[in-house]
């Protein structure tokens, strides 16, 4: 099974329109962040979690023939904007793209999307099925088991998924304690964190660290990055050892 990134940054992107900060004009190509989005394979199927507004562009830069569902963390723009562009895999694939959701976050992209769910939809609309999940109960995808349990974004609730040994944590700030048991034995972590800076509903890089060394994993990656978390190269430096920016490309 393999993750790959394929976006790490925050919901504005790296690099934000108009910023000439020295992020934003990089020439490392690990400066570069698309919106937050993962792929997951195994034995040559694909699933995404979360589909932005980049997520035309992810798919065609990972070279994704093939798709077998969306599961979504929450319902943010950031998250979701990019759905109409499963309509490829719609042809190529000649069926409705699953997409998995909990029932609060389905019910707001019916809202989005209301011309997808129409009761007779303009022909060539995307073809998505919704598939209904609720926190702590294992469904599986194309053979991927997905648990997934709650983390809080602030005041709304967000899903964070394990699979295996591998967890995928985004738009945290806070977790409460029955939640992190889901984590136990966790080799490979991934959480979110924004900047350095203290943020109403992110971790900053300081509170990230701090939960990796709660969770205690082998391995740790950050994502959902700010321009203002610094240089991928020079922050990486810093950062204690088994934990790393993650980049967009970077394969698990």
């Amino acid at each position: 099974m393999t993750f790959t990134f394929l976006g790490t940054g925050t919901s504005q992107g790296v690099p934000i329109i108009g910023c000439d900060c020295e992020v934003c004009t990089s020439s490392d190509s690990r400066d570069n962040r698309l919106r937050t989005s993962l792929l997951v394979s195994h034995e040559g199927k694909n699933v995404v979690i979360d589909s932005g507004p980049d997520f035309r562009q992810q798919m065609l830069r990972a070279k994704v023939k093939s798709l077998e569902a969306v599961v979504l963390t929450h319902e943010h723009n950031d998250h979701i904007i990019g759905l109409d562009d499963v309509r490829p895999f719609n042809f190529m694939q000649h069926r409705h793209m699953p997409l998995y959701g909990r029932t609060s976050v389905l019910a707001e992209v019916k809202k989005r999307f209301a011309y997808i769910f129409e009761e007779n939809p303009y022909p060539g609309a995307p073809m998505i099925q919704p598939v209904e999940f609720e926190n702590g109960e294992t469904f599986e995808v194309a053979g991927i088991p997905f648990l997934p349990f709650e983390v809080m974004h602030g005041q709304l609730p967000v899903t964070a998924f394990r699979i295996g040994d591998f967890a995928y944590i985004t738009d945290m700030k806070t977790i409460a304690e029955g939640e992190k048991e889901k984590l136990l034995g966790v080799k490979t972590l991934v959480v979110n964190a924004l900047h350095l800076d203290w943020h109403h509903s992110h971790l900053n890089l300081e509170e990230a660290l701090a939960f990796i060394a709660e969770i205690k994993p082998e391995q740790s990656w950050l994502t959902h990055l700010s321009h203002r978390m610094g240089l991928h190269e020079e922050r990486s430096k810093l950062l204690p050892k088994g934990v790393g920016l993650a980049y967009d490309g970077l394969v698990i």
